[in-house]
C-alpha cells in the first residue's frame, strides 16, 4: 500500500521528513531589532501618558475659587482636603460645571493668596468635613507604569502578528530565512517498508545494499568500502521511484527528508543554494539518514550547451547540491537518493561516481510483478471469489504500479456505485475498459456515420489479426470512449522487450486499417484517423531516426529521444532530408500492403463490419469468430 507522504508542519518548508528527532526550537526574534523596539515603546509611554492626564483631567474637573465658595454658602460641599492652597472637595449633590457641558461631584481648586475671607469659619457653620487624607486618591508609580505599558505591549504584539501574516502572504520574503524543519514523527509499524514494494525485485536487490550499509556501518569501513554518495532512480512515471526511496529509509531505520527539485528554486538568486545547505545540514546532525530529491531533472539538467540558455538561479542550486554530495563539506552518513524520468538530460557532473555512484533503471513491471503490485493494492478491497487477479496482470502489459493502482480504485468506485459489498471481476473488466479505452459517452450518431465508424474499427481489427506475430485483438467497440468514435484493443499474450522490424511494421499496417477500410469502401478519408496518424509518425521516425531500420539513413541515431525543437538538431539537414523521405517510403508501403489486404479480404471485412453494428461491441472470440480467422494459441511464438 502506498503510504502518504507526511505532510509540511508549514508551507513555506521546502522538504518533508520523517523519523527523525525535533529540533531545539530556534530562538525568537523580535522584527525590526530592539532600536526600532525601543523606540516604538518611548513613543507609546508618552502617548499613553497624555491619554491618562486627559481622562484625568476629565473625571475631576478644576473649577474656579468663586465656585467653590458660592457651593460652600449653598450647604453644597460634603468635605474637603487641603494641602497648601490647593483643595480637594465633594458635593453632596451634583452641579453643572461652569462654562462646560456635564456635572461633576469632586473637583480640586485653588485658593488665591490675596483671598481675605474666613474660610475655616465658613466651613465650620456649613458643617463641611476637613479630611486628613485626600479626597481624589492618585494613583502610584507602579499603577501608572502598568496602564502605560499595557497599550505598548498590545501594540508591540498587533506589530508581531501584522509583520508575521505579511510574511506568510509574501512567501517568508525574498531573502527570509526560511525555519528549520519540522520532523513528523511516524511510528515505526507505518513507515513503509519493502513488504509495501512489488514488482521491482531487480531494483530491490541493488538497493539491499544500501539498506545493509545504512544497518552495518562498521563492517563496510572496517574493509574500506565507503558509503555510497548517491543512488539515482531512473524510470518512467508511475513505476514507483518515491516509494522505492521511502522504502530504502523505512527498512533502514533512519530519518528520510524528501523534497521536489523545484521547491529549490526563486526568482531570487541564492535561495535555492541556501535551501539545499540547511536540508543537508538538518540531515547531518541526524546521520545516517536520507536525502531524497524527486524530479531532479528540474535543476540538474545538462549547464551550458542547452538551447534554452542558462538560469542563473538553477545553476547555482545544482552547484551546491554538487558540493554537498562529494566536495568541500562532504556529507558523512547521509545518502542522496534522487528519482527522474529524464536520466539523459542530467549534468554530467551530478551522475560520475562520486556524486550519484549508481544509476538504477526502474522498469514497468512484468506480469508476475503486476499480480504482487495488484496484491498489494487490494489488500484493503473486499474481492468476490470470482476474483483472478492472475488474468488481470496477464491483460494488462506495459502498466505501471501507479497505473495498477488506479485501476484497483476505479473497480472500488464502481462497485460502491452498484451498492455491492465486493470487488468482482466484472468490475475490474470494466475499469480496465475505463482506463485503457476511456469512459463511455453518450453520442448519437446517424447511420451513415455509425457504418463508417464500424467499417474503420473493422479495418483495425481484421488487419491484426491478418499480420503475422501482431498483437491479438482482444475488445472491438464502435461506442464512443473519451475523443474516439470507437476503439480497436490489442494486447500481446506476453510482455516484450524488443521489436523487430516486422513486428512495427505490422502495428502501422493495423494503425492505418482504419483509413484504408474508410478509402476502400467509402472512398473518403475523414479525421477519424488523427491519433492513428499521430502514432504511425512516432512508429516511423523511430524506425529510421533512432533504430537504424533503413539503409538509406543508415545504422545511427539521426534524431534523439526526445524530439523537441528546442534541443537543436542532432544530425547534418541533409541527413534530416533522408529521414523524412524514408518515413514517407515506409508509411506508403505499408498504407499499400493495408489497402491490399482489405481489398482481397473485403468479405471478411463485410462480416466483422456488419457484426459491429449489430452488436456495438465484440470481445476477442465474437470478433474473430465474425472474421472467419481461427485464434492462434496463446503459447505460440510473436
Amino acid at each position: 500500500m502506498n503510504t502518504p507522504a507526511p505532510p509540511r508542519r508549514t508551507p513555506d518548508e521546502p522538504w518533508r521528513s520523517e523519523g527523525a528527532p525535533p529540533p531545539a526550537p530556534p530562538r525568537k526574534r523580535m522584527p525590526g531589532g530592539w532600536g526600532g523596539l525601543i523606540l516604538m515603546a518611548l513613543a507609546v509611554y508618552l502617548l499613553a501618558n497624555v491619554a491618562l492626564s486627559y481622562f484625568s483631567e476629565r473625571g475631576e474637573p478644576t473649577v474656579s475659587y468663586t465656585e467653590f465658595g458660592r457651593q460652600v454658602d449653598a450647604g453644597n460641599v460634603s468635605k474637603i482636603y487641603s494641602k497648601g492652597d490647593a483643595i480637594q472637595g465633594q458635593l453632596k449633590e451634583k452641579a453643572p460645571i461652569p462654562g462646560k457641558k456635564g456635572d461633576y461631584t469632586k473637583f480640586t481648586t485653588q485658593r488665591p493668596a490675596f483671598a481675605a475671607d474666613d474660610l475655616w469659619r465658613e466651613l465650620t457653620a456649613k458643617k463641611v468635613t476637613v479630611t486628613a487624607e485626600p479626597v481624589v486618591q492618585q494613583r502610584g508609580f507602579l499603577s501608572n507604569l502598568l496602564i502605560a505599558l499595557a497599550p505598548m505591549v498590545l501594540l508591540v504584539l498587533l506589530w508581531v502578528f501584522i509583520a508575521r501574516r505579511m510574511g506568510a502572504a509574501m512567501g517568508g520574503g525574498a531573502f527570509a530565512r526560511k525555519p528549520p524543519p519540522k520532523p513528523v514523527e511516524v511510528s515505526e509499524g507505518k513507515r513503509t517498508t519493502f513488504a509495501d514494494v512489488a514488482g521491482i525485485d531487480e531494483v530491490q536487490g541493488e538497493l539491499d545494499d544500501v539498506v545493509d550499509f545504512l544497518k552495518n556501518p562498521g563492517a563496510y569501513r572496517k574493509m574500506g568500502a565507503r558509503m555510497p554518495g548517491g543512488v539515482l532512480l531512473a524510470g518512467p512515471p508511475g513505476t514507483g521511484k518515491t516509494l522505492l526511496a521511502r522504502a530504502v529509509a523505512g527498512e533502514a531505520g533512519v530519518p528520510f527528508f524528501s523534497a521536489s527539485a523545484s521547491e529549490f528554486i526563486e526568482m531570487i538568486v541564492g535561495v535555492g543554494a541556501g535551501r539545499v545547505r540547511e536540508l543537508f545540514a538538518e540531515a547531518r546532525k541526524v546521520a545516517p539518514a536520507i536525502v531524497f530529491i524527486d524530479e531532479i531533472d528540474t535543476i540538474g539538467r545538462a549547464r551550458g550547451g542547452g538551447g534554452l540558455g542558462g538560469h542563473d538561479e538553477r545553476e547555482q542550486t545544482l552547484n551546491q547540491i554538487l558540493t554537498e554530495m562529494d566536495g568541500f563539506s562532504g556529507s558523512e552518513g547521509v545518502v542522496v537518493l534522487a528519482a527522474t524520468n529524464r536520466a539523459d538530460v542530467l549534468d554530467p557532473a551530478l551522475t560520475r561516481p562520486g556524486r550519484f555512484d549508481r544509476i538504477v533503471q526502474v522498469s514497468p513491471p512484468d506480469r508476475a510483478g503486476r499480480e504482487a503490485i495488484l496484491r498489494i493494492h487490494t489488500r484493503e478491497i473486499p474481492l468476490a471469489d470470482d476474483v483472478d487477479l492472475a488474468r488481470v496482470a496477464r491483460t494488462t502489459p506495459g502498466m505501471t504500479g501507479a497505473e495498477l493502482a488506479n485501476l484497483a480504485n476505479e473497480a472500488a468506485l464502481l462497485a460502491v456505485k452498484r451498492r455491492q459489498s465486493e470487488v468482482t471481476q466484472a468490475d475490474l473488466s470494466t475499469a480496465l475498459e475505463k482506463v485503457q479505452l476511456g469512459a463511455e459517452r453518450p453520442l448519437v450518431m446517424s447511420r451513415e456515420e455509425r457504418r463508417r465508424t464500424a467499417y474503420h474499427e473493422s479495418g483495425h481489427a481484421l488487419l491484426g489479426m491478418l499480420q503475422p506475430g501482431a498483437d491479438p485483438v482482444r475488445k472491438v467497440t464502435i461506442v464512443p470512449r473519451g475523443r474516439a468514435l470507437g476503439v480497436t484493443l490489442s494486447t500481446p499474450d506476453a510482455d516484450r522487450y524488443a521489436y523487430t522490424e516486422d513486428y512495427l511494421r505490422g502495428r502501422i499496417i493495423g494503425a492505418l486499417g482504419g483509413m484504408a477500410a474508410e478509402h476502400v469502401v467509402f472512398g473518403v478519408i475523414t479525421t477519424g484517423a488523427e491519433s492513428d496518424l499521430e502514432q504511425v509518425t512516432g512508429l516511423a521516425r523511430g524506425m529510421v531516426g533512432r533504430w537504424g531500420m533503413s539503409e538509406r539513413v543508415g545504422r545511427l541515431t539521426a534524431i534523439p529521444a526526445d524530439a523537441q525543437v528546442a534541443y537543436g538538431l542532432s544530425a547534418a539537414p541533409a541527413t534530416l532530408d533522408a529521414v523524412d523521405h524514408e518515413m514517407r517510403r515506409i508509411v506508403d508501403e505499408c498504407y499499400e500492403s493495408a489497402c491490399r489486404q482489405l481489398r482481397d479480404n473485403r468479405d471478411r471485412l463485410d462480416d466483422l463490419a456488419a457484426a459491429l453494428l449489430e452488436n456495438e461491441t465484440l470481445e476477442e472470440e465474437a470478433a474473430y469468430r465474425a472474421a472467419g480467422i481461427t485464434r492462434l494459441s496463446k503459447d505460440a511464438p510473436g
